[in-house]
């Protein structure tokens, strides 16, 4: 069944609780940027260097809430994915690498999260990774072909809640040093050899595959048909419901960094494992935050493993020009090489962490690729018509494209220098 159909036409009224009814499409996008990658980049960011990278969690999320809500745009005016706007709009050599190495993304991002959650059923019975990820696997797979899309969303938002209270709960144990906190969040920051794990964070917040997925469940409504009073409207409440969305991921990414910097940072332990963290924990915080810390990694792994996987069917539908849907085989088999893909991946690692770590820095590596994409889409009025980007809206956007451009560039240097 097609997102297109199972949601159908919507008429929105007015309403003081109108916005309650667009929640969703944003927090599918938040679980992806609360994902077990980023608990490897945020564990490393906070354990070697303190409150001082904060500041990525913040500059990433603003550049986020841009991207997010530029390729919302992209589907509630053209009532086609960034993936299926490529593939008509862009030229065929164009699309294609675009779209090979977001499918490519996909399978980086669903490696993380599936391996996450592995690691997270570790922590809690023992189980070997290696079948951890394929129960995980199995598990995603009937989640995905046994559920409609509406479903799915309130699995996805009750996990997205778990996490944030798990790591509210975690906050409460620590003691934190706020005004360094508040200056680490304002003041970029760039100690020696921190670079990759800057770009890890980048990477594990604004994340190619999302932007995708995104643009795919706005246009799956279908809104564009309903008239311009309707795309207008549509386009507000799109704005708040990311707009909410990305501060609830800014929160709990930055609880992490906190949490790892008054645990680990402060007695001068690095993290160079998950399982290491938990286990640091048990004796500096309790049992209880072993458990919370354990069961939260599973959930993120699970909901994020869904939403890589919706995205690489997305994505390698969309290069059909076809929308997602998991009655289709180009969907389908979307699914199979993200799920698949990462999961051979994990049978190849010698180090999980690093692999985690990894795993988000080409993520970042590939962004740029997907940002000029969209921005050459939305800036279009072939394709926009009059709801292409205005001339603020292009400045601020190239100015994301830039700063993440510059990034790569800096990683790229010190790898070469190392």
């Amino acid at each position: 069944m097609s997102l297109r159909t199972l949601f159908g036409k919507h008429s929105p009224r007015l309403g003081a609780f109108e916005i309650l009814k667009y929640i969703g499409p944003g927090f599918l996008v938040t679980v992806g940027f609360i994902d077990p990658g980023n608990w490897a980049a945020n564990m490393a960011a906070g354990s070697q260097y303190g409150y001082t990278l904060l500041w990525m969690v913040t500059l990433a999320t603003l550049m986020l809430i841009l991207l997010q809500h530029n390729a919302a745009h992209l589907g509630i005016v053209t009532g086609l994915c960034l993936s299926e706007a490529s593939t008509k709009f862009m030229q065929k050599k164009i699309s294609r690498l675009l779209l090979a190495t977001a499918v490519v993304a996909s399978v980086s991002t669903a490696l993380a999260e599936i391996l996450g959650a592995a690691i997270g059923l570790q922590m809690l019975t023992g189980l070997p990774l290696i079948p951890g990820a394929i129960l995980t696997v199995v598990f995603v797979l009937f989640m995905l072909f046994s559920n409609s899309y509406k479903k799915l969303e309130r699995w996805i938002i009750g996990f997205v809640s778990l996490i944030g209270l798990a790591f509210l709960f975690e906050l409460t144990l620590v003691r934190l040093n706020w005004p360094q906190a508040a200056a680490g969040w304002i003041m970029p920051s760039f100690p020696t050899g921190s670079i990759p794990v800057i770009m890890s964070v980048l990477g594990a917040v604004v994340m190619p595959h999302n932007i995708f997925l995104h643009s795919e469940i706005i246009q799956s409504r279908q809104w564009n048909l309903e008239g311009e009073d309707t795309i207008k409207r549509q386009m507000k409440y799109e704005f708040a419901d990311t707009l909410f969305a990305m501060a609830a991921g800014w929160a709990i990414n930055s609880a992490m960094i906190l949490v790892a910097a008054a645990v680990f940072f402060s007695k001068g332990i690095v993290v160079t494992d998950l399982v290491q963290a938990q286990e640091t924990l048990r004796p500096l915080l309790g049992s209880s935050a072993a458990t919370v810390f354990a069961l939260a990694l599973l959930f993120a792994g699970i909901s994020s493993s869904v939403t890589a996987a919706m995205a690489g069917g997305s994505i390698f539908a969309g290069i059909f020009r076809e929308p997602f849907d998991l009655q289709d085989s180009h969907s389908r088999a979307g699914i199979l090489i993200t799920l698949l893909g990462g999961l051979g991946v994990i049978f190849l690692l010698g180090d999980p962490f690093t692999g985690l770590i990894w795993s988000q820095i080409f993520l970042s590596v590939q962004l740029p690729l997907t940002i000029f994409g969209l921005l050459f889409l939305t800036s279009s009025t072939r394709v926009m018509g009059k709801y292409a980007n205005s001339r603020n809206e292009n400045i601020s956007l190239w100015t994301v494209a830039a700063v993440v451009s510059a990034l790569n560039l800096l990683l790229l240097f010190q790898m070469l220098r190392a």
